[in-house]
């Protein structure tokens, strides 16, 4: 056994008060935790759960997704807020077909996830349920309908969609309160693009639907 360096031997060990406890090793963990957390949570992804059928049946109620919030460029809030303070720089801007969380313009206090169907500069018309796009049938393998029907599903428009604003519909479209009903969405108002189902509950008895999990939104 080598006999221990003699210029090492007898050497004060550091001062109690300088050692970190361990309770304050946990706490400097929690808080890079919590940082760390926000930062995700405010520019790249974020959690929302699916609360109604109307996008049927892409989503279905119970889905629990994740959004992509830095491909619309991040938008930035006053924290527990829905105050704007501006956003990031995106990848690209929304585009037809894809499904995209906002905010509500009837309630800003509340978050709807629908399907842009036109954007800025295009014409939609609805005519008997068909959907035209700058006059051409627009076909929508996601569109679904029954027999219940909104008031008012069946027709719309014609309408140019404003600059810096988005036209949505739910994919549930005789079910869907979107903006045939209450107009365009602002592009600044969209939280991000739905990207995947992370977990995901069958009714009331919370079943959990294994074969959703991870499925891609598109």
């Amino acid at each position: 056994m080598a006999s221990p360096d003699p210029r090492v031997r007898g050497l004060p060990s550091a001062p109690a008060g300088k050692r970190k406890s361990t309770v304050r090793e946990y706490a400097e963990a929690l808080v890079v935790a919590l940082l760390l957390a926000l930062v995700v949570r405010t520019f790249v992804v974020q959690a929302f759960k699916i609360p109604s059928g109307s996008m049927l049946p892409t989503l279905q109620i119970g889905d629990h997704i994740l959004v992509n919030k830095f491909v619309y460029g991040a938008r930035l809030e006053i924290p527990l807020t829905q105050i704007s303070l501006g956003r990031l720089p995106g990848l690209r801007k929304p585009r037809p077909g894809d499904v995209i969380v906002f905010i509500w313009p009837k309630d800003r206090s509340k978050d709807f996830i629908k399907r842009v169907i036109a954007v800025e500069g295009q014409t939609i018309e609805i005519r008997n349920r068909q959907v035209l796009i700058d006059g051409r049938p627009w076909d929508d393998p996601h569109a679904t309908h029954v027999e219940r029907r909104a008031p008012g599903a069946d027709s719309y428009g014609p309408f140019t969609v404003p600059p810096d604003h988005v036209f949505v519909m739910g994919d549930n479209r005789d079910q869907s309160y979107d903006s045939r009903f209450w107009g365009p969405v602002p592009i600044a108002d969209i939280k991000g693009e739905a990207l995947i189902i992370y977990w995901s509950w069958d009714g009331p008895d919370q079943w959990v639907r294994w074969e959703r999990i991870g499925r891609l939104v598109y």
